[in-house]
């Protein structure tokens, strides 16, 4: 649905809007107030939980760049089910010191989700396919732009607050490590811990495994 060109000028501009990668340069990331370990408690034992992973692989090889690889995009995939299943919805979000307003989370996202899934499938249907995991590559991208025509704005959304699965998909993916390195061509891994030693150290380009 993207070329890896275009996908990279849009993941390059994301750069900008999140606030300093949650993390300093010599310190830990910053919990994030959308992540399933926010503080509250667990009232998602009756929730319904994974996806159709014949539908969902089919809408992340149309979504994803494809420059990722297969297992790559799978990978994608299985990040993007686990953080939605083990989402905790309303739970009080994670707050600084001496805040006096308590935030909750949104409600669970995925049962619009995979409402979205089925229905891609039976509008495949509708047009006489087998199915929307059965049609080739252009077709499937096709279809999702004829769906998403309506979505705006010049950059993606937070995974929570993206109306469709095809884009929570996309954005869950971009903001994560991956993306920022194949955006910015460097491992520069945000989110993850560092040492005091590794602060002034040049970042490894992509294309260099770091040693052991």
């Amino acid at each position: 649905m993207t070329s890896r060109r275009s996908f990279l000028k849009t993941a390059g501009a994301l750069t900008a809007g999140v606030a300093a990668v949650g993390t300093a340069a010599t310190g830990c990331a910053v919990k994030d107030p959308n992540a399933s370990n926010a503080t509250g408690q667990d009232n998602g034992a009756e929730r319904v939980r994974g996806f159709d992973r014949v539908l969902l692989d089919a809408v992340a090889t149309a979504v994803l760049p494809a420059a990722l690889g297969a297992p790559g995009i799978r990978a994608a995939t299985e990040a993007f089910v686990a953080w939605a299943d083990g989402y905790e919805p309303v739970a009080e979000e994670m707050h600084g010191y001496g805040y006096a307003d308590v935030r909750y989370l949104p409600a669970d996202p995925s049962p619009a989700w995979r409402a979205q899934l089925t229905a891609l499938d039976l509008l495949a249907h509708k047009h006489g396919t087998n199915g929307f995991s059965t049609l080739p590559m252009a077709q499937r991208q096709e279809l999702l732009r004829a769906v998403l025509r309506d979505q705006r704005g010049d950059r993606l959304p937070s995974p929570l607050d993206a109306n469709h699965v095809a884009i929570a998909l996309l954005a869950h993916w971009s903001s994560g490590p991956d993306a920022w390195d194949a955006a910015l061509g460097a491992r520069v891994s945000p989110g993850i811990c560092r040492t005091l030693g590794d602060a002034t150290r040049q970042p490894l380009p992509v294309a260099v495994e770091p040693r052991a």
